[in-house]
């Protein structure tokens, strides 16, 4: 047979008692009548006699003795393992990542190696009339159920492992397997056995939006293991409050200011509105600091943590709003050394705000 050939059909179907039949190791020739799989010989050489062709005996009624002739077709089938045919994604396979749950589009390619474990079968289910039938001719029709299957084979194995597209190159060889053994079956119902699978590469775009993000995730998850959830909420307070107080874009004074707060407050959840205190109690309004101190960095020890530079706003409104307390240590430029924040004279003030009166 030549090079690539799984099946070839004998050119001729006249055939006569006493011919010869070479069957060369790793093939298996099969007989065929009418449509109809009659005998199959393994390696060696035989001469056809009734003897061994009884099946096809009962169907054409081959005369017993001499070199009678008789009509049928062989096939002659390639057992050896194929271990080199390819594969690819033409387009993009869609995986949701498990562990951030961002859907990122990934290429991936490989190879595959088979043999026909069936002769019969694959005679019966992809060879139909067709003369020859080769690895390529194989190859087409699998690829694509390969591709068809492979988003939901690394998806059950990414979830199952709680494994990220981002660290995912370095388990290919067990989604490799993985991928095996769910084609194997697929496979066997067409007379192959799948010996090996293999995912050589699986590539991202990293400039795909949706893999940007999902770094941005990893990235935000770090964090907050380092940090600690609440460490990481009041410095995104900080963020918000200290941006809506150097917002040019807000006229209008101390309301433009107000509303700033307000803004960061929200962002925060962990600040109550100070908007709502100022017109609940009239009362507890501070005057604002004199316009000197409104650029002097502050720094503020959170855990253990230094945290900043603040403002002079983003810092009130944080003691206003009871995330800050007199005796937290904080620093600011010309101090030789930490001090509790209570102390700092623009401050002290905020601390020592009277109790509400009470109700009659």
């Amino acid at each position: 047979m030549r090079p690539g050939i799984l099946v070839e059909k004998f050119p001729s179907s006249d055939l006569r008692l006493g011919t010869q039949l070479v069957v060369h190791p790793g093939q298996t020739a099969i007989f065929v009548k009418g449509g109809a799989i009659c005998d199959e010989f393994e390696s060696g050489t035989y001469s056809l006699s009734t003897d061994n062709i009884p099946i096809l005996n009962k169907l054409i009624n081959i005369p017993f003795g001499g070199d009678s002739p008789f009509q049928a077709e062989v096939w002659f089938v390639n057992k050896l393992a194929v271990l080199d045919s390819k594969w690819g994604t033409a387009t993009p396979l869609q995986i949701e990542d498990p562990k951030y749950e961002v859907i990122v589009p990934i290429r991936a390619y490989g190879q595959y190696g088979f043999r026909i474990a069936e002769p019969r079968k694959i005679i019966e289910t992809l060879v139909g009339n067709r003369s020859t039938f080769s690895s390529e001719n194989l190859g087409v029709y699998f690829r694509g159920k390969i591709l068809s299957q492979l988003t939901n084979i690394i998806s059950d194995k990414l979830v199952r492992d709680g494994i990220s597209i981002l660290n995912i190159n370095s388990h290919l060889s067990d989604i490799s397997l993985y991928s095996l053994e769910r084609l194997t079956a697929y496979f066997s119902n067409f007379g192959l056995f799948l010996q090996v699978f293999d995912i050589i590469s699986i590539s991202v775009n990293e400039k795909d939006p949706s893999f940007i993000r999902l770094k941005e995730a990893k990235d935000l998850a770090a964090r907050l293991k380092i940090t600690g959830r609440d460490v990481y909420q009041m410095e995104r307070s900080f963020d918000v409050l200290e941006g809506a107080a150097n917002n040019d874009g807000m006229a209008g004074g101390l309301m433009g200011a107000g509303l700033g707060i307000g803004a960061g407050i929200a962002a925060g959840g962990q600040m109550s509105s100070i908007a709502s205190q100022m017109n609940t109690n009239p009362s507890s309004m501070m005057i604002p600091p004199p316009l000197s101190n409104a650029n002097v960095q502050y720094y503020i020890a959170i855990n253990g943590t230094q945290q900043g530079p603040y403002n002079i706003n983003a810092i009130i409104s944080a003691i206003q709003s009871g995330s800050i307390t007199k005796d937290q240590l904080a620093w600011k430029a010309g101090m030789a050394n930490w001090a509790q924040i209570g102390s700092f004279v623009e401050f002290s003030s905020f601390f020592n705000v009277p109790p509400p009166i009470p109700m009659p």
